[in-house]
């Protein structure tokens, strides 16, 4: 959190400042009261890896390199888009992942430039709707992410 925090106290408007912070306090908070889910990013070639790690725990999840104990499977990889990873996605997903038989399979595009705070905030939320779809709601599915159903 430490880097997204110097991302955002770098902003010079002091009203957008508080705006991100405000954002993330929405999740954070929300998070308290939630349990943590375990979630597994893979890249294109189907490779378990940490992703985008302190804003994933951000958003609440509990990343594992292991698709057999994630209760989500993100894919996810730099500079890989939505229609990049749907064309993979289905042919490296497996039948016994649990993640694939609850449908909790998400795409989620690298539309994303982590070094701006907006969109880092952004990256927050929309981790924090794909896994916490009952409690979160920012608008972004579709656009940035997607499920995945088989």
């Amino acid at each position: 959190m430490s880097s997204l925090n110097d991302l955002i106290n770098a902003e010079n408007n002091a009203e957008f400042r508080e705006e991100l912070l405000e954002r993330l306090a929405i999740v954070e908070h929300k998070i308290k009261f939630i349990e943590k889910v375990p979630v597994c990013f893979l890249d294109s070639l189907g490779q378990p890896y940490l992703g985008p790690l302190a804003i994933a725990e951000l958003g609440g999840a509990t990343l594992t390199l292991s698709t057999e104990e994630a209760v989500y499977v993100i894919f996810y990889e730099t500079g890989k888009q939505l229609n990049d990873l749907m064309r993979t996605a289905p042919v490296l997903m497996n039948e016994e992942w649990q993640a694939v038989k609850f449908s909790r399979v998400c795409l989620l595009s690298d539309d994303y430039n982590l070094s701006k705070a907006d969109e880092a905030v952004a990256l927050v939320e929309d981790i924090a709707e794909m896994i916490h779809p009952g409690h979160f709601i920012f608008g972004h599915e579709g656009d940035k992410w997607i499920r995945f159903t088989v």
